[in-house]
């Protein structure tokens, strides 16, 4: 009886360590196992559902950068579909200061992991660092194709982005019709523009006049969901 406990017991603790060590950076993750339990021999069990994995990638946005990892709006997605009980899981691959062509170096790691739905979040340090949109755009196309080699059948969504006036007309028109081009192009879900009624409100802006705060975040998560929700 002592070694049969003792056993049990290791399975337990095995089980907690495989899941800790599998849990995703700046999000919350969503995990179904199984672990080897003792149990009755005509017990029947259902099998989990299968989960499937959503994967943002992006910049300080989708990072967020200035609140707690929990705020950023990629997990409040995730607190909504675990409210729903649907088998997905968010992974936060947003990074400070990303711009395109980093994102090429980065992006083969990430896809080591099964991707059904992807959402691409680059461009706006691009655009803030006067990068040109030929040179942008080339990039983002390169990483929406790596996406479709590695996973055929996976989703993709295309996040808009504006530049501020100061950038100049030619350049800040140019830049916002980059991304729905991209997105038609590729036959990308795609949402217009991820700061839809967050940009240019100071309440809902951090100090930096660049970030979302807490509130706005909430924001960024429905201008998400409206177009996330009927892929899923």
């Amino acid at each position: 009886m002592r070694e049969h406990m003792s056993r049990y017991r290791y399975l337990i603790f095995l089980l907690i360590a495989v899941f800790t060590a599998g849990c995703g950076n700046n999000s919350k993750s969503t995990t179904a196992a199984i672990a080897e339990q003792p149990q009755d021999s005509t017990a029947i069990r259902e099998p989990a559902a299968a989960t499937k994995n959503i994967l943002f990638f992006g910049t300080s946005l989708t990072a967020g950068l200035g609140v707690d990892p929990e705020q950023a709006y990629p997990a409040q997605i995730q607190d909504k579909i675990d409210s729903l009980k649907l088998p997905y899981k968010v992974i936060n691959a947003g990074l400070s200061g990303e711009t395109s062509a980093a994102g090429k170096n980065r992006i083969d790691w990430l896809l080591k992991q099964p991707v059904d739905i992807f959402i691409l979040e680059l461009g706006a340090n691009d655009g803030l660092r006067g990068v040109s949109v030929k040179e942008t755009a080339a990039n983002l196309q390169d990483l929406i194709d790596r996406v479709k080699k590695k996973y055929p059948e996976a989703k993709l969504v295309m996040t808009g982005m504006q530049m501020p006036p100061s950038m100049g007309q030619q350049y800040t028109t140019d830049f916002k019709n980059l991304f729905p081009k991209l997105a038609k192009e590729n036959k990308m879900s795609y949402i217009p523009f991820l700061l839809d009624g967050v940009g240019g409100v100071p309440s809902l802006i951090q100090e930096d006049g660049l970030h979302p705060n807490a509130k706005g975040h909430k924001i960024l998560a429905a201008n998400v969901w409206k177009i996330l929700q009927p892929l899923i």
